[in-house]
């Protein structure tokens, strides 16, 4: 009799785990039915038609590797990718750095820390709204916010600032180190994990402020800082509205905005052809 009760509670078990299984794959039902047909499905399909010549408006036709060789001598590809490199590699160190020194900052104790850290991730949020590149487009313009301040101090005939190749992309850059705020949230949480008694310790010893960043503070936060590395990095490769509205959506001037992600709307949507975009598109996808 006792065998026979401990298989039927064994019996019993197996069945209440398939049945907890059973409404976990429920939850999570949506959740998957979104990744196969809104993320999954289209990058399939994009990578078939990145193997052919699609307008949209006929059936996509064959090509095999002919939208690869393409992209090999497409000069305004070729300075897209400049672009979009200059932009991360100068945006996302800047970006990082006054992330990090705000949030060493706010984990001094400081009071009202959360309606700081408030104000510090807003930005984040709007950083990539089409609201906020409009006024970004607007403070500097030829008699944007900035100019009018310059000429208030004297200064004569200040630059058109988002008009001149040698600036819009630095205004692009600005606008991005600005939204500081969501890698910030993370080093601030990963700063909280590191205890405090390390600090005490090297206090004790006659180490500086400096020196204690350099050889605690550094070392156990370096998780989080190739953390946020990683992912501001593909962020900045995926930027697009910030170039779109400043620009006019033309990449300009003299394509000194051209990012990636806008070259690659102006062939798809632009100029109809989609199977040469989703080519670049998987290009995009090696770079990250």
């Amino acid at each position: 009799m006792s065998a026979l009760s401990e298989l039927g509670k064994l019996k019993g078990g197996r069945r209440e785990e398939a049945t907890d299984n059973a409404a976990g794959y429920l939850f999570l039902a949506p959740w998957l039915i979104g990744l196969a047909f809104i993320t999954v499905g289209p990058m399939l399909a994009s990578l078939y038609l990145a193997f052919t010549d699609y307008s949209l408006l006929q059936p996509p036709d064959w090509v095999g590797l002919e939208n690869f060789e393409r992209m090999l001598g497409d000069r305004r590809l070729h300075n897209s990718i400049l672009v979009t490199f200059t932009y991360v590699l100068i945006g996302t160190p800047l970006q990082l750095a006054l992330a990090l020194g705000i949030a060493v900052l706010l984990n001094q104790g400081m009071k009202g820390l959360p309606f700081y850290r408030s104000v510090f991730y807003l930005p984040s949020l709007m950083g990539s709204s089409v609201a906020i590149a409009i006024l970004w487009r607007q403070i500097f313009g030829t008699s944007g916010l900035v100019n009018q301040f310059l000429t208030f101090l004297g200064v004569p005939s200040p630059p058109g600032w988002i008009a001149d190749p040698d600036y819009a992309l630095g205004t692009l850059v600005l606008l991005h180190i600005w939204t500081f705020g969501s890698p910030m949230i993370i080093f601030l949480a990963g700063l909280r994990q590191i205890p405090t008694m390390y600090y005490e310790a090297a206090s004790v010893d006659g180490a500086s402020k400096w020196t204690q960043f350099w050889t605690i503070t550094m070392p156990l936060l370096s998780p989080i800082i190739f953390f946020n590395v990683v992912l501001q990095v593909i962020n900045s490769f995926q930027s697009f509205t910030q170039a779109f509205i400043v620009s006019g959506g033309t990449g300009g001037p003299s394509d000194s905005t051209l990012f990636f992600t806008l070259y690659l709307y102006q062939r798809g949507f632009g100029q109809f052809q989609m199977g040469y975009a989703s080519a670049i598109a998987w290009l995009l996808v090696v770079i990250i």
